[in-house]
């Protein structure tokens, strides 16, 4: 299918485009994971487990969730 094709039947928004992209080889830029140790103090640990279990998240999960949210903070202020 010629480019044009494609983006005619994308932009029609009358057929579905899934069966015409190759997603073996797809890839999500910046999403591969990199393992890193942090050293919390004891409170830190206890606190965020308390606010993990309010909200019914493992740990891991609420790190990865404030440190996003406050990433995303940061770049939206620039």
């Amino acid at each position: 299918m010629k480019a044009k094709d494609f983006d005619k039947k994308f932009d029609d928004n009358k057929q579905d485009i899934i069966d015409d992209l190759d997603l073996s080889s797809a890839k999500r830029p910046n999403q591969k994971q990199k393992r890193i140790n942090v050293d919390f103090p004891s409170w830190v640990i206890d606190s965020l487990d308390k606010e993990a279990s309010r909200i019914g998240v493992t740990r891991q999960s609420i790190i990865k969730l404030w440190l996003v949210e406050r990433l995303e903070e940061k770049a939206a202020n620039k």
